[in-house]
């Protein structure tokens, strides 16, 4: 199986810029977007429909705001939409299908970068995460969760630790939070893949030229639960796709 998980940052802009031509070409069995900016009427249905694909989407409330998608090929046995908290369900952040050999869930972590009070909607977000998360894994095992985390969990994670360990999306509290989450039995499957790959990132800010010179941060993850660890067969970032201000992570697995 591959599996795709990208924030396009505008499904629509993303499109115009040569999303739908990377899709064909790669074929993958499961796509998961983040901050799609739309509604499912506007993101052109028919073309998922026709190369296979069942979509399950969760649009804000706010138009042109946040949002998340999952286009599986595989028919799940079963769905959620939301998390069942009101302000996180009405910024569309959650997706979970039920699959055959797994759970797969499609998150949208909120950002703290635009003052205190989102911080401290992060930090509610990354707490209650963790409630779903547990009750997620008594009812189904096996979980591939993926998405925009906004937050560079390591020093090797991000390309100037030393002067970010004040910014949001680097803080002792928010790495602590990945480290937590990790320690509940999920395994980070790029790490799994790649454990000491340096310089690898899956954001760069649009200023300061940083994805030209490389100054990112690998926000973007796949985990899964440990009773996944041997159907992992690689997990990579793919720069090749500049459709946003991510890049996407592709996950192998084999069944």
């Amino acid at each position: 199986m591959k599996l795709i998980t990208l924030n396009c940052n505008g499904i629509r802009s993303a499109k115009s810029k040569g999303l739908f031509e990377y899709i064909k070409k790669e074929k993958p069995d499961i796509l998961a977007f983040q901050e799609i900016k739309a509604e499912e009427s506007q993101m052109n249905p028919e073309f998922f429909k026709e190369l296979g694909y069942t979509s399950f989407v969760h649009s804000a409330q706010k138009k042109g705001y946040s949002g998340t998608a999952i286009f599986t090929k595989e028919k799940p046995k079963s769905y959620e939409i939301g998390l069942g908290h009101k302000l996180f369900d009405s910024e569309g952040r959650n997706i979970l299908i039920e699959l055959k050999n797994f759970a797969f869930i499609n998150t949208y972590f909120p950002s703290g970068t635009s003052g205190e009070e989102r911080q401290a909607i992060k930090m509610q977000f990354l707490d209650f995460y963790l409630k779903k998360k547990a009750e997620w894994e008594k009812k189904y095992k096996k979980l591939v969760i993926c998405g925009d985390v906004n937050i560079a969990h390591t020093p090797i994670d991000i390309h100037n630790p030393k002067a970010n360990e004040k910014n949001s999306g680097y803080l002792p509290e928010e790495r602590q939070w990945v480290t937590d989450f990790l320690e509940t039995g999920m395994l980070d499957a790029f790490r799994v893949a790649n454990p000491d790959k340096l310089h690898e990132y899956s954001w760069w800010t649009y200023r300061f030229n940083a994805r030209a010179s490389n100054k990112g941060w690998r926000i973007d993850y796949f985990f899964t639960t440990k009773n996944l660890k041997k159907n992992i067969q690689n997990c990579k970032i793919d720069q090749s796709l500049v459709v946003s201000d991510h890049a996407p992570v592709v996950l192998e697995m084999k069944f």
